[in-house]
């Protein structure tokens, strides 16, 4: 009997320890993360990964790079999980989380991982026009309760000023948008924010608020841009890879002869150069259809390479270079663009003809 008593309670124990675990562990488990950002103009954490992922150790990237050098020197994890820069809890009350001179790293969030995306320098920038499209990338799809897209005020100085909350003026926004109301992605979903942002020129920065649908987590994200003109000064005279002033600017297609249905065209053209080197942007528009994926295909005459590529798969053969698009750029309205970038060995004064094959 007194063994039978014993089993019993033994028994009886292991059922409330058993309870207790799992009510333990329940407590314990924290709803999964939304993950995403701003893939165009690119977030500073995305655009170093995009950039320098693949060879983040290339002490080259000190001096072609040093803002994205000294950030993968701070905390390599900010690039690897370019997608978790956020916060819970804040109910919409931004401005007291985020203190002044630490938007861009969402208030020294996740244990300071993001600090080195607060350093003010000259970080690299993607070239917009005053009228664009945000593309906003969500790799969980959970849609948002809104996306707030902000642009400092002309005569802030990136280079030398942290940025403020009153640096910032409203130029774009969405509210509640189901996921199911973005474009399908291989690896997510993804959503096109207009953004109207008048009156700038130069250097500037994009600061993007994405509250995330699935619960309270709100995402801070700092992108580079420059208005108006490539990430340096352009030159007194028009360099041979500028299109002649006559034609339609790079950043729309030319209304005049667009491409045919179910196929693209393709752009290009030099954003900075420097001893030895350059770095340069395609921009792909589909036609009069969309078109759910898209290659891009160029051959250089004075032996330039391509070393680094971002939102594109980019490889050489001798002279010819081929770029295909990444899971979340393939898929174009009809008339819509996107844009990948990539830095070069060699002269870039230059300009190849561009051969865009799409997949309908």
């Amino acid at each position: 009997m007194s063994n039978l008593i014993r089993s019993s309670r033994t028994g009886w124990l292991l059922a409330v320890a058993a309870v207790a675990m799992l009510l333990l562990s329940t407590a314990l488990v924290k709803p999964a993360s939304a993950h995403g950002s701003v893939v165009n103009p690119a977030s500073r954490n995305y655009g170093c990964w995009q950039r320098w992922g693949g060879d983040f150790q290339n002490p080259r990237m000190a001096t072609e790079d040093p803002m994205c050098w000294q950030a993968w020197q701070a905390n390599p994890n900010a690039m690897w999980n370019w997608n978790g820069l956020f916060r819970e809890g804040v109910a919409g009350n931004h401005q007291a989380a985020i203190p002044n001179g630490q938007l861009c790293s969402g208030g020294r969030t996740e244990s300071g991982r993001y600090n080195a995306m607060d350093a003010v320098g000259a970080w690299r920038t993607t070239p917009v026009a005053n009228n664009f499209r945000l593309k906003f990338f969500d790799q969980a799809s959970h849609g948002a309760d809104y996306i707030r897209v902000y642009a400092t005020r002309q005569g802030y100085d990136p280079l030398t000023k942290p940025l403020a909350w009153s640096d910032l003026e409203l130029v774009g926004q969405i509210g509640n948008t189901p996921a199911s109301q973005w474009q399908r992605e291989v690896d997510g979903v993804s959503i096109e924010i207009p953004v109207n942002a008048p009156g700038r020129t130069g250097r500037h920065v994009i600061y993007t608020i994405w509250q995330a649908s699935h619960f309270d987590q709100s995402y801070y994200i700092c992108s580079d841009v420059q208005f108006g003109g490539g990430s340096t000064p352009p030159p007194t005279t028009a360099p041979p890879t500028t299109p002649p002033p006559t034609t339609v600017p790079p950043t729309t297609p030319p209304p005049s002869n667009p491409p045919p249905a179910g196929a693209c065209s393709a752009t290009y053209r030099v954003t900075s150069t420097w001893s030895g080197g350059f770095q340069g942007e395609v921009q792909v528009t589909a036609g009069n259809a969309a078109i759910q994926g898209w290659r891009v295909t160029w051959t250089y005459g004075n032996g330039q390479q391509v070393s680094q590529a971002w939102n594109a798969t980019v490889s050489s053969s001798g002279n010819t270079v081929t770029a295909t698009n990444v899971g979340y750029n393939g898929s174009l309205g009809s008339g819509a663009s996107t844009t990948f970038g990539f830095l070069g060995s060699g002269s870039s004064t230059s300009t190849p003809t561009l051969t865009c094959t799409a997949t309908a």
